[in-house]
């Protein structure tokens, strides 16, 4: 089987508080994209994971996680090579990770004839990360718990993305972000729910993105300030931060705006991609798109 694992961006992104598990409590909107990693999944006698990344190989990975949670579910060996050829940049708030566990459970489910529903595979997603459930259907949707508490919305499909990648990565950044989050920086979940009520009457009002990080994002990544200035000089609508970063995107774009980006960043140490928002279809017979 060959599987595409799709990214996503936040277009909403807000903290409502700590919770007693020591999570935070969410409430985001967020969007598959069609940067995309692609997966091989083949029978195997035993469970082995590779990456044309060597960083990503094995247990470490997500997708090894998946594959254990699954087959325990099922009372089945994970016996399955999976090789993965890494298109979505690391590290950047992009999702990449989860897309990749949640692609494997539903690629194992079919491969090992389990035959689960969708809807119980949540459970073991949720083990996995706080992003994985979205990505077992992708799409439009609200997040909702620390994230996987998933209700679909109105689709975006088709609507261009300018992406802007950093070179540099930054180790811990999640954990970074959150320490820097006040009280002050929580909110009651209006601004999502705002846009949610927009969208259900089939409009995206631009205006209302919002992420709670970037109140904070600047002083956390250097030289992020800079790279978002530069953007913004360009772009039509204002660079947002995907999801805990460092990656921007403007929402709408278009191929023109993607080219005089993509130049103005040519000797700066950032990657610009012209994406799309999409739908991603369930798996369906033995080879996938």
């Amino acid at each position: 089987m060959r599987v595409q694992a799709y990214a996503k961006i936040n277009l909403t992104l807000e903290v409502l508080g700590r919770r007693s598990d020591g999570f935070h409590e969410v409430k985001s909107i967020l969007q598959t994209i069609d940067l995309s990693d692609r997966l091989d999944v083949e029978p195997a006698s035993r469970l082995r994971v590779d990456c044309d990344d060597p960083y990503l190989n094995g247990d470490a990975n997500l997708i090894w996680q998946a594959a254990v949670g699954l087959a325990e579910r099922a009372g089945i060996e994970p016996r399955a090579h999976i090789f993965m050829r890494k298109r979505i940049p690391v590290g950047m708030g992009l999702g990449g990770g989860s897309s990749d566990a949640a692609t494997a459970l539903l690629a194992l489910n079919q491969l090992w004839g389990i035959g689960l529903p969708v809807d119980e595979m949540y459970s073991i997603a949720a083990k996995i990360g706080s992003d994985v459930p979205f990505f077992l259907r992708g799409g439009t949707a609200l997040a909702e718990g620390r994230g996987e508490r998933v209700s679909p919305l109105p689709a975006l499909a088709q609507m261009p993305v300018l992406l802007v990648c950093p070179d540099e990565t930054f180790g811990d950044k999640t954990r970074k972000l959150y320490s820097q989050i006040t009280r002050a920086h929580y909110s009651d979940g209006g601004v999502t729910r705002r846009l949610v009520q927009t969208m259900m009457g089939g409009q995206l009002e631009t205006s209302m993105l919002y992420n709670v990080f970037e109140n904070v994002a600047f002083q956390v990544f250097p030289g992020l300030g800079n790279l978002y200035q530069r953007v913004a000089n360009l772009a039509a609508s204002p660079p947002h931060l995907c999801g805990a970063g460092p990656a921007l995107f403007c929402l709408p774009s278009s191929e023109e705006e993607y080219q005089e980006v993509a130049k103005a960043l040519q000797y700066c140490k950032a990657s610009a991609y012209l994406a799309h928002a999409i739908i991603p279809q369930p798996p369906n017979g033995n080879h996938i798109d």
